[in-house]
């Protein structure tokens, strides 16, 4: 038997998953300090190959925000590589929409909703089955992103 990242959703009839490489599973903390805590030490000990998935979410925070939040991670964590994800919708009518919005909130046209898997941002209705599931599950990190003041105690 091979255990999978999602093994209580599994057994009510989900699509079943892995968790991603040495990565806490998605579902762990929508605390992203302690998560950056927790995957510094081993993440530091790789030689290559390796990435820290920052999700935003519904979030669509101001480029200074971002600009901010880069900065305090690279001042206070010896990450070698991480990334700022958004959570994002395309109304064919509309465009560009912040967040996961299966429906244009303008025009009512279903959206593709998009987020990264693998490393590329693709439409999440694409993904296999079991990276859908994954998608369901992750904790964003909005609210570290969207505070004033980010304050890191190590």
């Amino acid at each position: 038997n091979i255990i999978v990242a999602n093994e209580e959703d599994v057994k009510k009839g989900a699509a079943p998953y892995y968790t991603n490489s040495t990565h806490l599973p998605v579902y762990y903390t929508d605390d992203l300090w302690e998560y950056l805590r927790l995957q510094e030490p081993l993440q530091i000990r790789y030689t290559g190959g390796t990435v820290v998935h920052i999700w935003l979410g519904e979030s669509n925070p101001p480029v200074d925000s971002i600009a901010t939040l880069i900065r305090k991670i690279c001042e206070n964590f010896k990450l070698p590589y991480f990334t700022i994800t958004p959570t994002f919708s395309i109304c064919p009518e509309d465009g560009y929409l912040s967040g996961e919005q299966p429906n244009c909130p303008k025009c009512g046209r279903i959206t593709e909703v998009y987020s990264r898997v693998v490393g590329y941002l693709r439409p999440v209705d694409q993904w296999n089955s079991g990276k859908q599931e994954e998608f369901k599950q992750r904790k964003m990190f909005d609210k570290a992103i969207t505070r004033k003041v980010v304050e890191i105690v190590k």
